[in-house]
This record gives C-alpha cells, structure tokens and sequence, in this order.
C-alpha cells in the first residue's frame, strides 16, 4: 500500500503558473503508475495526466496539452505536476494517484487528499 500526500495547489491569475508535488510513502514507488486528477464545482473527476512507472510515458487530457507536463523522481519518490498558462477552468482540487495495473483512468486505486487550485480571471 501506499500513502500520498499532495502539496503546492494556491490562489494564482489567469496566465499563471504553479508547480504540484505529491509525496509517496509505503510499498516501493517504482512499482505504480502515477496520474494527477481534478474536480472542479459541480462536475466529475477528470484525469488530467499519467505518467508510467519509470517515466517512459506520459498521457494528458487535450485539455492541458501543451501547458501541463507531468514528471516523477523515483529516488525521491515524487511525483510533480507542472502548469503553466493557467486558465479558469483548470480551477478544481487537484489529486495524486497510483495504479498497481495500467494507466487508465479507471485502474488508480489509491489517492491523496487533494490539493485545491483557484485561477483568478
């Protein structure tokens, strides 16, 4: 099992950039894959990006292509979550997952607390 903790969500303009991490603690960190989810108001919880275990892969919602990029640091059992251009709507808690099995959005089974992300227009 493994245990997640997200930091570095906050209060940024339109345009803005923040940097999430998450930190793992349990089971060995290479074993997962790792993936950021949001929920904003009133709407369901979305994959935002995945990473594989050794960081050989990446996937993104088309919503973030190009201004998210998703990276980990197995020697450090991190995974980071960088934003750039921030809109909006990217407005939403942002959550930390890990996947024994695949990458999908359905196979992460265990999750951190949340970290909440508001973009002032």
């Amino acid at each position: 099992q493994v245990q997640l903790v997200e930091s570095g969500g906050g209060l940024v303009q339109a345009g803005g950039s923040l940097r999430l991490s998450c930190a793992a603690s349990g089971r060995t960190f290479s074993n997962y894959n790792m993936a950021w989810f949001r929920q904003a108001p009133g709407k369901e919880r979305e994959i935002v990006a995945a990473i594989s275990r050794f960081g050989g892969s990446t996937d993104y919602a088309d919503s973030v292509k190009g201004r998210f990029t998703i990276s980990r640091d197995n020697a450090k059992n991190m995974v980071y979550l960088q934003m750039n251009s921030l809109k909006f709507e990217d407005t939403a808690v942002y959550y930390c997952a890990a996947s024994r099995m695949g990458m999908a959005a359905y196979e992460y089974d265990y999750w951190g607390h949340g970290t909440q992300v508001t973009v002032s227009s």
